[in-house]
């Protein structure tokens, strides 16, 4: 059996400063601390993330992480393995300043240091959680991206399809700011919506008659964008009742969306005849019960297994990359000071790209 080793994980790629530290083996980790510094109150006059105040709490903040990290694992630098961060996609400006930090350890320190990939954290999260079997299939849904997964491996990924424009997180945040709901658009529209009528607007599915497993929600933004134009027009403004169904509607579209497109991935996974069928959900948009609802619903239509890592390894947070980081420190070499910050970086590099599928961008 490898020795287990412990990682000091780093992640700055948006609004969200995080250190952590994890110790274990490839699929048998523990996660000793987790220090997540948000910045929401920064940003809520804004109405969504701006990069250059990000960039700048991030150079702030960074140390603090790392040293309430370790505080809280109890275990001091010298106790480290290596150090894993996030080297992209993501505001650049933040993902210079953790892998700045990064760099600066590394060298004062002489650990190794491996640079990650954010998807790749979210995308490994069920083998930090649950220790799954590889291959699986991942549906990685966030403020950022949008893309269907079948990790083969720690840093084997095979993208199946993926949002041709906006990302559903994007698009929760943006309907919100449009029916007068607040920030972030995810937990305020789903709050607004377990009171609502999801019948009441019949809005798109957009791609749902298309084959694949592509999908879209800008059209279904601009739906709900005309829906309220139509309701201001008629009363003059909205009522808190047209809120709460414009909420339910949107949010029945999206999930409606996500479990049609799942069934297809489910079913091109299945194809390969894993062992043990797993169907895992990661990211923000993840956290959403009623998105998480029809996804089980259909995994087990399918005779998959579903997963859904804890809430608070949904959103951004260094423990998965720490755990990316033992995963994939058994199969490569660490990066050296000349690793770079990208502000997109595909998991799959052998599919044409596209949007939501490796970049990570202002909410705003």
């Amino acid at each position: 059996m490898d020795r287990p080793v412990t990682l000091l994980g780093i992640e700055s790629s948006c609004d969200d400063t995080a250190a952590a530290i994890v110790r274990g083996v490839p699929g048998d980790m523990q996660v000793l601390s987790s220090v997540v510094l948000g910045q929401t109150d920064l940003h809520a006059a804004f109405g969504g993330v701006v990069p250059e105040i990000a960039a700048r709490a991030h150079a702030e903040r960074l140390d603090i992480s790392v040293m309430g990290a370790l505080e809280q694992a109890k275990v001091a630098l010298t106790d480290l393995d290596g150090i894993a961060v996030t080297c992209g996609p993501g505001l650049i400006g933040g993902v210079v300043s953790g892998v700045m930090t990064a760099k600066g350890i590394s060298a004062a320190t002489g650990l190794p240091m491996y640079g990650i990939n954010h998807l790749a954290g979210h995308a490994l999260t069920p083998r930090l959680t649950h220790g799954v079997a590889f291959p699986y299939l991942m549906l990685l849904v966030s403020g950022g991206h949008c893309q269907f997964l079948i990790a083969h491996g720690p840093d084997r990924f095979e993208r199946l399809g993926g949002t041709i424009d906006d990302a559903p997180g994007e698009a929760f945040d943006k309907v919100a700011r449009l029916i007068g709901l607040g920030q972030p658009g995810g937990p305020a529209i789903e709050a607004a919506a377990h009171d609502g009528d999801a019948r009441r607007f019949a809005f798109p599915r957009p791609l749902s008659n298309k084959p694949g497993c592509d999908m879209s929600f800008s059209g279904l933004k601009t739906a709900v964008l005309r829906a309220r134009d139509d309701l201001v027009a008629q009363a003059g403004g909205l009522r808190a009742q047209d809120q709460l169904d414009l909420a339910a509607s949107f949010q029945a579209a999206v999930s409606d969306s996500l479990t049609g497109k799942s069934a297809r991935a489910l079913e091109r996974y299945l194809v390969l005849k894993p062992s043990h069928p797993t169907f895992c959900v990661a990211g923000g948009v993840a956290a959403n019960m009623t998105i998480r609802a029809g996804l089980e619903m259909i995994s087990a239509t399918h005779g998959a297994t579903f997963l859904a890592p804890p809430l608070a390894l949904c959103t951004d947070n260094a423990a998965m990359i720490a755990a990316a980081g033992i995963e994939q420190m058994r199969t490569r070499a660490p990066d050296g000071m000349d690793l770079s910050a990208r502000p997109r970086m595909p998991l799959d590099t052998q599919s044409v790209a596209m949007l939501g599928s490796g970049k990570k961008g202002a909410k705003a």
